[in-house]
């Protein structure tokens, strides 16, 4: 079943890179949510359902640039990680931020790029100062409503996390079970 969601409004899907933002517009593309993403980026290994992503997930630059035409993407989702949130222009949006525990995110990380990090401490609290950044700047705007999810806990009670995701952005309680169903525990492999 196909939803329709408010036309004024730009939705994203956010988080740190890792945090399982392709999870989430997985579940909300089996639940029939307008998304929007193209196949620049191939699923793989570490991401074997796809990435989900615009242009590879070079958007940032073009927010930066200000030459990213959020305005096309009203109405459906799309993913732009944590740091391209603090680009946004001036606008209407609801935001999804995947929030995923940060020695997982590092393990998924470090496994992708094939490493073992040695400055390991350095870069995890670089990364929590730039989530604790982004999660200040988008809450402190007034165009943006957010909804905070952990991918812990949607993994853990897929049904009470994907619920939260209906009333936030307004969707019927029949799109539940058909997003519920689209998480899979079997890509849960970085466990802390």
């Amino acid at each position: 079943m196909k939803v329709k969601l408010d036309e004024h409004i730009n939705y994203i899907v956010s988080g740190l890179e890792r945090s399982g933002t392709s999870m989430m517009m997985q579940i909300l593309r089996a639940g029939g949510v307008p998304t929007a993403f193209d196949d620049l980026r191939k699923a793989d290994e570490n991401n074997p359902k796809g990435y989900y992503e615009l242009e590879g997930g070079k958007i940032i630059n073009k927010l930066i640039d200000k030459a990213f035409p959020m305005e096309t993407y009203k109405g459906r989702f799309i993913k732009i990680t944590s740091f391209g949130l603090t680009f946004l222009p001036q606008g209407s949006y609801k935001v999804i931020y995947m929030e995923r525990n940060l020695e997982e995110v590092l393990d998924s990380m470090e496994k992708m790029a094939k490493i073992n990090d040695e400055n390991r401490e350095e870069i995890k609290e670089s990364f929590k100062k730039l989530n604790d950044k982004v999660k200040r700047d988008i809450q402190s705007r007034e165009d943006v409503d957010v909804l905070f999810v952990s991918y812990n806990e949607i993994l853990a009670c897929p049904e009470e996390s994907i619920k939260r995701v209906c009333d936030f952005i307004v969707l019927p309680d029949t799109t539940v079970k058909e997003m519920v169903d689209a998480v899979d525990k079997r890509l849960y492999r970085q466990r802390r």
